[in-house]
């Protein structure tokens, strides 16, 4: 594992001789510019980990994405060889339909300390709730990025974050109701404490949402990355592009259907991503939209 292979991989070429806030925003943002959120390992008949040194060679070196324990648990390793002080944490993902959090921890995030301030960052959520930088942890603060307004919210034991969005506007209205349509303007995306965890805590929990048939990650084969103005997305075989529009306060999605024929292409030409065996696309239903 070579901390300059991971910068050649997101394009970082900046100084990172000290660990400040300024390089911590630079990299965080490039790594979800870069490093796909895509859980297409599960569609291919492989299996995910949270062995640092595969999870190092598939993203790094074979120019893969990954879902939360990927991704998040890479730049745990990123952080501490940069010299950042840093606390895994683990958190509940909120269920829309139950209108609660999931029973267990599903979703690593990572806590970083400069300076005596504490933020929250987390570059493996994916589509339109994907932070772009780092959160400070101020109670009730408003905290605009390009995807929306971000918002922590502590009752003195658990952190819950929300995020405020924009109106999507389809410009294809054959897809306007379709389910991966987030029509909420103001959702709860998880919450957490701030008891520190290790990658083990995780890896019940991680069999569990890459085998069992409930699972949204089985039910969908989902990969997502952001671009300069927004982010693009391929579900099961729907394409979408979404455009922001913070002037407009809203923000245009386009739509299409991919057929079976061109996803590999689509895959390689908007997400920069090759698989070596044979993916099987997934769309079934699932509390899942962007």
């Amino acid at each position: 594992m070579d901390l300059q292979g991971y910068f050649n991989r997101i394009g970082f070429t900046g100084p990172y001789d000290k660990p400040d806030l300024d390089t911590l925003r630079t990299i965080h943002k490039l790594h979800v510019m870069t490093i796909p959120f895509e859980n297409l390992s599960i569609h291919c008949g492989e299996k995910n980990t949270t062995d640092l040194h595969i999870i190092y060679d598939k993203l790094v070196k074979s120019n893969r994405g990954g879902w939360c324990c990927e991704n998040n648990l890479l730049f745990s390793w990123v952080l501490k060889e940069m010299g950042y002080n840093y606390t895994t944490l683990g958190s509940k993902v909120f269920n829309k339909f139950q209108n609660d959090f999931y029973h267990v921890d599903s979703h690593l995030i990572n806590m970083v300390e400069i300076d005596g301030k504490h933020y929250i960052t987390d570059v493996s959520y994916g589509v339109s709730c994907q932070l772009w930088y780092p959160l400070e942890m101020i109670s009730g603060k408003d905290q605009p990025q390009p995807p929306g307004v971000f918002r922590l919210l502590n009752n003195g034991e658990t952190w819950v974050l929300e995020k405020t969005s924009r109106k999507q506007v389809v410009k294809d209205k054959v897809y306007a109701n379709s389910s991966l349509i987030d029509k909420r303007l103001t959702k709860i995306m998880y919450c957490f404490p701030l008891t520190p965890r290790d990658k083990e805590h995780f890896v019940e929990t991680l069999d569990c949402l890459q085998t069992s048939p409930d699972s949204r990650f089985v039910l969908k084969s989902i990969c997502s990355l952001q671009t300069p103005n927004g982010f693009r997305a391929l579900i099961g075989w729907t394409y979408s592009e979404i455009i922001y529009n913070p002037e407009e306060d809203s923000d245009l999605v386009v739509m299409k259907e991919i057929p079976d024929c061109e996803i590999e292409a689509v895959l390689q030409e908007k997400f920069n991503v090759v698989l070596v065996n044979k993916f099987t696309p997934k769309n079934n239903k699932a509390n899942y939209c962007m």
